[in-house]
């Protein structure tokens, strides 16, 4: 909420340029975004791929040499006279010398010459289990021999890993060199085990990626049981990694390739399953250098955008300022008004919205001149008018002593008649020659219509008799001045004249819910029902009056005033009945007027 009032309290300008910059660097940064993300995953995938077929392909090549190992033995399992050999040795028997001999020159030979002709093996030794055999090396050895190896101890056949070729001594074998074997028992039906096969091969030859040297890149061979192997390419925290890796990554049946982010570092990490051996092949290649190398061109990429969209900031706010010259003289030509300057002209108008706007304020500022200068001549009517109003106030004095020495002469001659309708007339004058600028109460417009019905009564030979029904908060009432005796006189004329016989008009005040309502009720002539509906048009407004008497002019202005003063939801009702009567209802806001008031009327 706050962001949005401070963003409503900037100039026009710098709203102007925030949005434009808005708008071009949300789609370049979300642009920037997928691009630097797919470079990274670009590097992530081809390190994947290459991952993925150095697993293929050394999954084939351990295979191949998986059987090189099996092969062999299955043929020494096979050898019928080495079997002899071994069962007279473990049963204590003795051969002969042509024995052996014929054994070293047939079979032995043999089985040594399958051993040299595959180069991936490093040997295939039979190991009795007595040291009662005739050593015939490299293929049959006692007892003793077998017993200084690493595995040894472990009678159980299968996969034997990385252990060292101490058959003899070290000086005559090559210590360094780390062997993995397949270790088979020979197995006579009668008397059970009686001799070992060991065939092995180097763990280099074996897994060679252990072994190889490539940068940000080493591999490891981890047994069923945790045990793990690694070559040359191990590094300081190969392990503690490795074993992060185990924890997060589960064993599964086929090669996978992952992605991993651990400790930091970006890892692809290939892991091959190795049902024969019992173990998985794991491979890492180390990619934080090339994700870093995606995010530092990011960075880059960030800086550069900062320092242009600094450049384009001040640009764009050059020219959304060029732009918006026009309204800021607009906006000046404006504060000169404010202070009272009318003269102001706004130039250089162009066919634009802006030049537009300068257009019409011109227009207005001419409109508002002249406007004011009718005002002006307007209250210089309204003083003259006044001027002539307290000229007429001072005729009047003159017209009401006039009629004052009228008055007397009547009643020195005791024409008592002519000496109240002098009166009457005399307070007639007065309230209508008054000068008054706002509304008068009830009972001073009720005065009137007395005086004005006793000067009538002298005019016809019937009498008209005014009957009132007005409580004295009504008679406190404000309402227009002259806007009840019209409706008198309009029931007069046009209701009760053309009867020429007695009858009476009755004036009721009483309230309804928030108004006052006054009705004036004739028991005159009336008007149809058609008569009545084109009166209330034509005192509406919905019909011209085309002049003349009952034309409905005297109501309307009534109207017309009593909505002026009070909205237009006050003014006067009209109901009638042929032959009957005419119903005027006035309705006025109820705001009656409690303070002191001043009569029209008195002495004449």
């Amino acid at each position: 909420m706050k962001l949005n009032q401070l963003f409503h309290q900037l100039k026009l300008n710098v709203k102007f340029t925030i949005l434009i910059i808005v708008m071009l660097v949300i789609p370049i940064g979300v642009f920037a975004g997928i691009l630097f993300y797919l470079m990274e995953q670009n590097v992530v995938d081809e390190n994947c791929n290459y991952m993925q077929y150095t697993m293929e392909r050394s999954q084939d090549d351990i295979a191949t040499k998986i059987d090189s190992i099996n092969m062999p033995t299955q043929f020494f399992l096979s050898d019928d006279d080495l079997k002899e050999a071994l069962l007279a040795a473990a049963s204590g028997q003795e051969l002969s010398t042509e024995e052996w001999l014929s054994l070293k020159k047939n079979d032995i030979s043999s089985l040594e010459r399958l051993v040299n002709n595959n180069p991936l093996l490093y040997s295939v030794r039979v190991y009795a289990i007595n040291d009662d055999v005739q050593e015939m090396m490299p293929i049959l050895y006692n007892h003793t021999r077998m017993e200084r190896l690493a595995w040894a101890d472990d009678t159980e056949s299968g996969w034997k890993f990385n252990y060292v070729d101490a058959v003899f001594d070290s000086y005559t074998m090559n210590q360094n060199q780390k062997l993995i074997s397949l270790v088979t028992p020979i197995v006579d039906y009668d008397y059970g085990v009686i001799g070992t096969i060991e065939a092995a091969m180097t763990m280099q030859d074996m897994f060679p990626g252990l072994y190889e040297n490539i940068e940000n890149e080493w591999s490891c061979f981890v047994t069923d049981e945790g045990e793990l192997y690694f070559g040359d390419n191990e590094q300081d925290d190969s392990v503690e990694l490795l074993q992060e890796i185990l924890k997060q990554n589960q064993k599964t049946e086929e090669t996978q390739v992952v992605y991993s982010k651990i400790k930091g570092r970006k890892l692809v990490i290939s892991s091959m399953p190795v049902k024969e051996l019992s173990g998985t092949l794991i491979s890492v290649k180390d990619i934080t250098e090339n994700v870093h190398r995606v995010y530092f061109i990011r960075n880059v990429f960030v800086v550069v955008m900062l320092f242009v969209i600094a450049l384009l900031v001040l640009w764009v706010n050059h020219i959304v300022k060029r732009l918006l010259r026009q309204l800021y003289d607009i906006l000046a030509s404006i504060r000169e008004v404010q202070k009272g300057n009318l003269d102001v002209v706004i130039e250089n108008c162009g066919p634009d919205e802006m030049g537009e706007l300068g257009t019409q304020i011109n227009k207005m500022l001419r409109r508002i001149k002249r406007l004011m200068e009718d005002n002006l001549k307007r209250e210089m009517l309204m003083k003259n008018s006044e001027i002539r109003a307290l000229q007429n106030q001072i005729n009047a004095h003159f017209i009401y002593n006039v009629l004052e020495s009228i008055k007397m002469m009547a009643e020195i001659d005791e024409e008592y008649a002519i000496s109240d309708a002098v009166t009457s007339l005399g307070k007639l004058l007065r309230y209508s020659m008054k000068w008054v600028s706002g509304n008068v109460l009830v009972e001073q417009e009720l005065e009137y219509i007395k005086n004005y019905m006793a000067l009538i009564n002298l005019r016809f030979d019937y009498e008209i008799y005014l009957s009132l029904n007005i409580p004295d908060s009504i008679l406190k009432q404000e309402i227009p001045k002259m806007s009840l005796q019209p409706i008198v006189e309009n029931a007069i004329y046009h209701g009760i004249e053309q009867m020429a016989e007695d009858t009476n008009i009755y004036i009721k005040g009483f309230v309804e819910e928030n108004d006052c309502v006054i009705e004036i009720t004739d028991a005159g002539k009336g008007m149809t029902e058609e008569e009545v509906e084109q009166l209330k048009k034509k005192i509406t407004g919905e019909m011209e009056s085309d002049g003349g008497s009952g034309n409905g002019i005297g109501l309307k202005n009534v109207q017309d005033r009593i909505q002026i003063a009070f909205g237009e939801k006050y003014g006067i009702e009209v109901a009638s009945k042929l032959g009957c009567y005419t119903k005027i209802r006035v309705r006025i806001p109820w705001h009656p007027v409690y303070e002191e008031t001043v009569k029209v009327g008195g002495a004449v």
